[in-house]
């Protein structure tokens, strides 16, 4: 079997140990640079076995930085739960939001997908996007991780759309199969494509490259680490980022691993082969992808990522206990959108363990944004907090309003109608009801959205008929056109007053309401005009 040559082997911390020569490895432009992939590949443990049971940072002859995960439990040292500890932050960036794209590479004569493979992607794609926000899936538990700023990492997942690449493939750059492409020619590939196109080159998109059946790939032309389809298969799938222009292009390489032993484990719940690549990589990536798309973000002591620390080779804690039986006899871990899934689980601080999904918290607000509206409803209100996955209702005062939830930190409710006055906003799960706190409250105000007429003599008297929302019954409304207090007021209804327009000097301006010393706010249908 081939290897890498003039390998040093460390962990990405840099520290020394006995296994190790101390050794830092590059940030920034330079980090950018190198390629720094996560691949499942069992030759480069053979050489490295004695220094950590899972992944590890080598560099090869090459300069570019690699971290190694098995893909075969023989590696694995007896399948233990790997070490390293919890994620610690490093202070690179994260993905707060991910736009995905399935990236197929299918030239005219090419190896062809096998039927419902695309679908299937695509599919999966759609369901993370449809559960978005929610805390049954895995992709809830990486919302606990965030950056310097405090950002975390939100489950807002969007399917960006499925990309179909049909130019040629160049010569080979590797000698393992038929076809084979380096990783250097793959993002030579995703850089002209994504250039030509004009897509984005940022840390919110991610371009997923599926190639067919017969298109393997090796990380380096000598083939020493190559996709599992070819004879000496060591990887099944791998994430890194790269420059590209003023950007950079996110990306992980999913080449076919359905059916091949180490990668699908052979649980198909969707009776389609595209299982095969979701459970054998593509889930894997994308959550490292999230949480260190640089690979500078989130990674445990001895470089392990949240896939990587739970590609543990034994099925309790890679996959965690199943959820039930798909019609085709295949076990399933994951439900979302209503379809089955059976993919590994992600590590999570909380509680320092594999997880399936994020565990309900009691909610909490901590911000409203804006912090008033007209008392009709209907502004949309950014609630911030914790523990907001899941949220069943979303209450301003006593009154239920509609909402999305973006994340586990972000609602965005639309605030119903309600009396003029402050009311608390409360968002409640399975678990309970936020607390009361100063930071929760939201203010409602009169409003004035009409005049009629909307003009008059600077002597007064013009009786003038005010629509609006929030306004007492009778003569419980204090009306100013201006500074100046009208004079006989009456209102039918919250929503219909007839008033006399005050004497004013030429002028146009505001006619203001004010509820129990709240004042509406300004808006484009409050202007009367004195001539």
């Amino acid at each position: 079997m081939d290897r890498p040559t003039n390998v040093i082997v460390r962990p990405r911390d840099g520290r020394e140990n006995a296994h190790t020569r101390q050794r830092v490895p590059r940030r920034g432009a330079a980090r950018a640079a190198q390629v720094g992939l996560w691949l499942a590949c069992a030759c480069l443990l053979l050489a490295v076995a004695a220094a950590s049971a899972s992944a590890v940072v080598v560099q090869l002859p090459n300069g570019k930085t690699i971290s190694v995960q098995p893909r075969h439990r023989a590696f694995a040292f007896g399948g233990a739960t790997l070490g390293g500890g919890n994620l610690v932050y490093h202070g690179g960036p994260v993905m707060t939001s991910n736009s995905n794209y399935a990236f197929y590479w299918a030239p005219s004569g090419s190896p062809a997908y096998p039927a419902e493979y695309e679908s299937g992607v695509n599919q999966f794609f759609e369901d993370l996007a449809h559960d978005s926000g929610g805390n049954q899936n895995v992709d809830s538990v990486a919302t606990q991780y965030a950056n310097g700023a405090g950002e975390t990492v939100h489950y807002e997942s969007h399917f960006a759309g499925a990309l179909v690449d049909t130019d040629p493939y160049p010569a080979n750059g590797c000698k393992r199969a038929a076809i084979c492409l380096t990783d250097a020619q793959l993002q030579a590939e995703l850089s002209k494509y994504v250039t030509a196109h004009g897509l984005p080159r940022d840390l919110a998109h991610e371009y997923f490259l599926l190639t067919p059946p017969g298109v393997e790939d090796c990380f380096e032309a000598s083939g020493a680490e190559c996709s599992a389809g070819t004879a000496a298969g060591n990887y099944c799938a791998y994430h890194s980022s790269f420059a590209a222009g003023t950007g950079v292009i996110v990306y992980g390489n999913d080449p076919y691993v359905t059916g091949i032993e180490g990668c699908d484990s052979g649980e198909h719940p969707n009776n389609k082969p595209s299982d095969g690549v979701i459970m054998g990589g593509l889930s894997h990536e994308h959550n490292e992808s999230v949480t260190d798309p640089e690979l500078n973000a989130w990674y445990a002591s001895n470089g392990e990522e949240n896939g990587d620390k739970c590609r543990t080779f034994v099925e309790s804690s890679e996959y965690g206990a199943p959820l039930g039986t798909a019609p085709d006899g295949s076990r399933f871990n994951q439900l979302i959108n209503g379809h089955e899934y059976w993919y590994q689980q992600e590590w999570s601080n909380e509680g320092s363990v594999c997880k399936q999904r994020r565990a309900l918290s009691q909610p909490a607000v901590t911000k409203v944004a804006p912090t008033k509206g007209p008392a009709g409803g209907g502004t949309a209100v950014t609630i911030t907090g914790t523990g907001l996955s899941g949220a069943s209702s979303v209450h301003f005062g006593s009154q239920e309003a509609t909402f999305t939830v973006s994340s586990s930190t972000k609602i965005v409710a639309t605030a119903p109608a309600g009396a003029v006055g402050t009311v608390d906003v409360t968002v409640t799960n399975a678990v309970g009801t936020s607390a009361i706190t100063t930071a929760d409250r939201y203010k409602y105000t009169p409003s004035v959205t009409a005049l009629s007429p909307k003009s008059g003599s600077t002597a007064g008297g013009t009786s003038v008929s005010v629509t609006g929302t929030g306004f007492a019954l009778g003569s419980g409304t204090v009306f100013k056109f201006g500074a100046t207090k009208s004079g006989t007021v009456n209102c039918t209804s919250t929503t219909q007053c007839t008033v006399r327009a005050p004497a004013h000097a030429a002028a146009t301006v505001d006619v203001k309401a004010t509820v129990n010393a709240i004042s509406s706010s300004k808006s484009a249908g409050d202007q009367y005009t004195y001539s």
